[in-house]
């Protein structure tokens, strides 16, 4: 249940915003279009519906996605707790719960995520996302499906940790909710300022795991942008570091209030098993 209502949330996001996204973070150069620039120039140049090429792979990853989310921050945060000799989370607890959900989550994500850049590419020529898996197996084995692993680990890690771990610390901070309409308002605040927060964050891990799942691979030759905190110098050399931050406006616009509605999703749906089953654990 939780993972439908959480996929139902981003579908109904705009979409088109996840392509701007990866076409900014995949150019490259000082010089940038900007969200109204790169979205007018796909628009232009090649059509409208190219917004919405490579849909399928993030519709097919959401509800998993999402589902292993919660489920690995529920884990480690009853593990931690356990190490801890604590009854309750502290806002160190938090975070590192929520990192260790992201690393748990990125395991998931990276071989929908390598389909959806290389499909989203302005010079693409893939027809579609089991081509480019039956290219990329050809290729490079099954195991080029995993490339880009090491920066989507980062990536989630340091999302999941800002995110949870600023609900948390939010969540102490806003008045203590009276009635069921001011709970679903903290839940909302809290969770769009921790995806405002973990957008912060991740997004130079995101530009870095753009870059490197969007290289052709050439054998015998070590890809420009390989492994993640050498990209990262990289691009920062060379681009200059608002480069890190490619892409920012339109995966922020997406992730801070997806973030507080995904969170009302996850309160309602755990109210519902706890009635069901009983007081959790935490």
């Amino acid at each position: 249940m939780l993972s439908l209502l959480a996929n139902v949330l981003n579908i109904s996001t705009p979409y088109q915003m996840l392509c701007v996204k990866t076409r900014m973070q995949l150019e490259t150069g000082k010089s940038s279009l900007g969200l109204v620039g790169t979205l007018r120039n796909i628009i232009k140049e090649e059509g409208a519906g190219r917004l919405y090429r490579g849909l399928v792979p993030p519709l097919l990853l959401e509800a998993p996605k999402r589902a292993v989310k919660f489920a690995a921050n529920d884990f480690w945060g009853k593990t931690y707790l356990d190490i801890a000799g604590e009854t309750k989370l502290t806002t160190s607890l938090a975070v590192l719960t929520g990192c260790s959900a992201g690393a748990t989550e990125s395991f998931v994500v990276v071989p929908f995520e390598l389909v959806k850049i290389k499909l989203q590419d302005k010079t693409s020529t893939f027809k579609g996302p089991i081509d480019v898996v039956k290219q990329v197996v050809a290729k490079e084995g099954v195991l080029g499906l995993y490339a880009g692993m090491e920066s989507t680990f980062w990536r989630h890690v340091y999302w999941n940790g800002g995110y949870f771990g600023c609900i948390f610390q939010v969540k102490a901070l806003l008045p203590k909710p009276e009635t069921q309409q001011a709970q679903l308002f903290n839940n909302f605040v809290s969770g769009a300022i921790g995806g405002f927060a973990g957008t912060v964050l991740n997004t130079p891990f995101d530009v870095v795991k753009s870059r490197i799942q969007g290289t052709t691979r050439v054998p015998g030759v070590v890809p420009k942008y390989n492994w993640t905190y050498p990209a990262l110098a990289t691009i920062f050399r060379e681009e200059g570091a608002a480069a890190l931050y490619k892409g920012f406006v339109p995966k922020v616009l997406r992730l801070a209030p997806g973030g507080g509605v995904l969170l009302l999703v996850v309160e309602f749906t755990l109210g519902v098993f706890r009635q069901a089953l009983g007081p959790p654990y935490i």
